[in-house]
């Protein structure tokens, strides 16, 4: 069974086990206030194994599903530890992603976040790296598709402009943190990975 297929399993039935127990939802949802004062140091990984309703799970699993068969694919083809590599980038993301949190949020206690979009961006984000030139589409704009990396720059401009509007109960610190630690990981897997990237950019664009 694949890394991407098993993360997906466990969060669908963790996130249904907690929509239907609230002390469930308690204990794993990340509290940045928690973490540090009460030494939870669990909630930076079991966060992201709960999401708020079925369509912020469904969405999480859909990029994930999207994405992430692809980049363990590739791991695997450039390394016998591929999937391990995967794991860890997972993994990895899903805890580097709770650190705005925790550095805006530790004294408030009734700060809560949870759900995989900081490990899912991650993915997004490492596939990018991998595929720059890769047609991607939009899902504001149905049937339009730019190249990835266009799409990982529009990503960027977008989640920090809604970090300056505020007023939304979404964490879009923890999504571009999520794609920093992708886009930081690629580097640590195989660091040749960004000198084919520049190049592909540059001959998709036909720089000479």
């Amino acid at each position: 069974m694949s890394i991407t297929l098993l993360l997906i399993i466990t969060t669908v039935v963790i996130s249904y086990i907690s929509f239907n127990n609230s002390s469930l939802k308690e204990i794993l949802i990340f509290s940045p206030y928690q973490y540090i004062n009460k030494k939870k140091w669990w909630l930076v990984v079991s966060h992201g194994f709960i999401h708020a309703d079925y369509l912020h799970l469904f969405f999480n699993m859909y990029v994930l599903y999207a994405f992430g068969f692809n980049v363990e694919n590739q791991f695997n083809e450039l390394n016998a530890l591929g999937y391990l590599y995967f794991l860890i980038l997972y993994l990895g993301a899903m805890i580097f992603a709770t650190l705005p949190s925790i550095i805006k949020h530790r004294n408030n206690n009734s700060y809560r976040s949870l759900g995989a979009s900081g490990a899912v961006s991650a993915v997004v984000f490492v596939f990018i790296i991998l595929a720059p030139t890769a047609q991607m589409g939009l899902i504001i704009l149905p049937g339009l598709y730019i190249p990835a990396f266009v799409f990982g720059l529009l990503y960027f401009i977008a989640e920090n402009y809604m970090i300056k509007k505020g007023g939304s109960n979404i964490a879009h610190d923890a999504h571009i943190a999520g794609a920093i630690f992708g886009i930081l990981f690629v580097g640590f897997f195989d660091y040749k990975l960004y000198i084919n990237f520049i190049e592909s950019i540059v001959n998709y664009i036909g720089i000479s």
